[in-house]
């Protein structure tokens, strides 16, 4: 304490040797009472103490509002899961609060659901940069207020003509430093894949991704300042120079402090889009990591008074990573194959698709000894013939059912590059040496929401999905398909794919659609993005073979997956124009991106005003200008009015999954 102390005594002019008592002032340094120095010096510290004493009030006022808004948030939460039914559950008529609450949703979904500034804010929605403005605003009240704004001159001592000017630059120096201090653990608890806040709130963790990286910029706006305006109190106003600036710097918790900046703005560089694509995602994670744990601990020699925010973020990220841990044990731990209990990796089938253009498409099969998933939900699969060190989310394409004790996985990757390029090729060399390819996969989940929630057997649902995005709309069908059924329920699933061959990446999945077709009021719309169209569009004999590794495999007819017949196919002809007999459009020839394309804003509103009653659930995978397309089309196509006139159809929700996919 008395070198922490003791750096200060240039600062704040104290006499630490010569005290009559200290004075103790949580998370700052210890103050000399009676105070013995000038008048001036004297009342700058009055302020320099008050303003702190004030600012730590401060910091506890912003922590309850957090707690009390997460509090209320979990209690809505929670009632909100009592108020919805499971899918086999018919639904209740709203009452006069059910719907003001759905007509209020509405009118919000119409406003803050389409994307913000894209130049500014990437593809986010203008609700999570209204919350981040409130968040903000909220900071900026307190980094002013309780501050006494003024401006003292005051004597050096034993230098006779020399004069300090003493500040409220200081005390607000400290205030932003301070703040910056505390909203560290929420920083970390933004980012935490075992996210508390996605526990008590519903939700899912790679939501708050957006929140937690724009907090990591006002904690570096909030240094930034800090650090200026101190070099420009011990640099500038502080005198004799340069001799007060060179025992400033040199000083301990200063070394500390410049650390602590310099891998802050580090980190802040290497979390923009472009120092991302530049090292490589994995690199960033990994990055991120070390330097944030270091920097924290940097903040702890820089002002060990705080380590109160400090502590707590540490514990936070620790937690983090022993949960993954733990959970990864609990879902591999089983029966070994030479007997006993212990830690075994599944073994996955693997299936290739090949496509030199675009990269070829990898099946994965295997089964676990686990409690089945939500629908919704995904895992992070770690390949540990590739590498131990990387993990990467993918959601499994089928419905989760136990049979004999175990849960099957289905998954589909592409191999664009990286580690999944790496599968690819894997795969490739298994399958020149053996009719099978098998490799060792260490999963940990489940992680996500449960989009079920809200869905019972009023709400109509469209899918749309672009690429290998079905794996997060299939099994919400694949699970209506094995339900209770609901005769005025409508059903879509538009997936956009760039060849008609790529249809076989799900030909199982798909057959079980076309048998529950009929009796689900099912519509599936299949676009081939890079195919010529023809006057017949029914899969040629080549199109209709699955190429597993270097042997094509002959299947079963696909050109079943048609649209169905009845008033439901005349509309769907005006808009697919596939006919009966040709479930695929092909749009490639010759057309620019938007005409090969699927029109989203013609497809979502004719099925909107083609529901027959209840409101609609616009489920969705896929590029993240088809995302933003959608938000844009389904915040159109809300009303609150409508709504809390009972029109039902102008209450649509969008569900899509916006995290990062590989």
């Amino acid at each position: 304490m008395s070198s922490t102390n003791g750096s200060l005594e240039p600062r704040h002019i104290q006499d630490m040797d010569s005290a009559a008592s200290l004075e103790p002032h949580w998370g700052y340094a210890m103050r000399v009472v009676p105070c013995t120095n000038d008048p001036g010096s004297c009342e700058y510290l009055d302020v320099v103490y008050g303003s702190h004493d004030v600012g730590m009030i401060y910091t506890g006022v912003i922590w309850l509002t957090l707690a009390a808004i997460i509090f209320i948030w979990a209690l809505y939460y929670r009632s909100s899961r009592a108020r919805y039914s499971a899918v086999s559950a018919p639904a209740a008529a709203p009452g006069g609060l059910g719907k003001l609450r759905r007509a209020a949703a509405a009118g919000l979904r119409r406003f803050l659901l389409p994307d913000a500034s894209r130049l500014v804010f990437g593809r986010t929605t203008r609700l999570q940069v209204v919350l981040l403005g409130a968040l903000w605003a909220y900071i900026t009240i307190f980094t002013f207020v309780g501050i006494t704004y003024n401006m003292w001159i005051t004597p050096v001592k034993n230098m006779p003509g020399v004069y300090n000017t003493r500040s409220s630059l200081g005390p607000w120096s400290d205030r932003i430093g301070v703040l910056a201090y505390a909203l560290t653990p929420l920083s970390i608890m933004l980012c935490n894949r075992e996210s508390l806040l996605s526990l008590l709130t519903g939700v899912p963790y790679q939501s708050f991704n957006f929140m937690h990286r724009w907090l990591g910029y006002i904690i570096f706006v909030q240094s930034a300042l800090h650090t200026i305006g101190w070099c420009v109190i011990e640099v500038r106003l502080y005198q004799p120079q340069p001799t007060v600036a060179v025992e400033w710097i040199t000083q301990e918790y200063m070394v500390w402090g410049i650390v602590a900046m310099i891998l802050l703005t580090f980190l802040v560089i290497l979390s923009t889009p472009w120092a991302i694509r530049l090292t490589g995602y994995e690199f960033f994670r990994k990055a991120h990591y070390v330097i944030a744990m270091v920097y924290i601990g940097a903040c702890w020699g820089h002002w060990e008074q705080l380590k109160c925010f400090l502590l707590p973020s540490l514990l936070f990220w620790f937690l983090d990573r022993g949960a993954r841990l733990i959970r990864t044990a609990l879902l591999h731990y089983g029966h070994l194959p030479g007997g006993g209990m212990g830690f075994r990796p599944a073994q996955a089938t693997m299936a290739r698709f090949p496509d030199a253009d675009y990269g070829d498409v990898i099946r994965l099969e295997f089964e676990m000894n686990q409690d089945p998933w939500i629908i919704g939900q995904h895992y992070y699969l770690c390949f540990t013939e590739g590498s131990v060190w990387q993990s990467h989310p993918f959601t499994p394409l089928n419905a989760p059912k136990v049979e004999k004790g175990k849960v099957r996985h289905s998954y589909i990757l592409r191999a664009k590059g990286g580690e999944t390029k790496k599968v690819a090729d894997l795969v490739a060399k298994k399958l020149e040496s053996s009719a099978s390819a098998v490799t060792p996969i260490i999963a940990t989940g489940a992680y996500g929401e449960n989009i079920m929630e809200e869905i019972n057997n009023d709400t109509n649902i469209i899918c749309v999905a672009g690429g290998t995005g079905i794996t997060y709309v299939l099994p919400v069908l694949l699970e209506l398909a094995r339900s209770p059924l609901s005769r005025d329920r409508k059903l879509e699933l538009i997936w956009a794919v760039r060849h008609t061959r790529d249809v076989e990446w799900i030909k199982e999945e798909m057959e079980i659609l076309q048998k529950a077709k009929v009796a689900l009021n099912l519509t599936i719309r299949i676009f081939a993005t890079r195919d010529s169209s023809a006057s017949k569009m029914s899969l040629s004999d080549d199109e209709k073979t699955s190429v597993a590794g270097d042997k094509k495999v002959a299947t079963d007819k696909v050109d079943e997956i048609e649209v169905p017949s009845s008033a439901a196919s005349t509309q769907a002809a005006e808009v697919c124009d596939c006919g009966e007999d040709a479930p695929v459009k092909k749009t490639g020839a010759g057309a620019s991106d938007e005409q090969r394309h699927p029109d989203l804003a013609k497809l979502v509103a004719d099925f909107v005003g083609g529901t027959i009653r209840g409101p609609t659930s616009v489920i969705a995978s896929g590029p993240g200008g088809m995302i933003s397309d959608l938000r844009r089309i389904v915040a159109a196509s809300n009303s609150g009015g409508k709504v809390w006139k009972g029109e039902e159809r102008a209450d649509v929700r969008l569900i899509c999954d916006d995290r990062l996919e590989w």
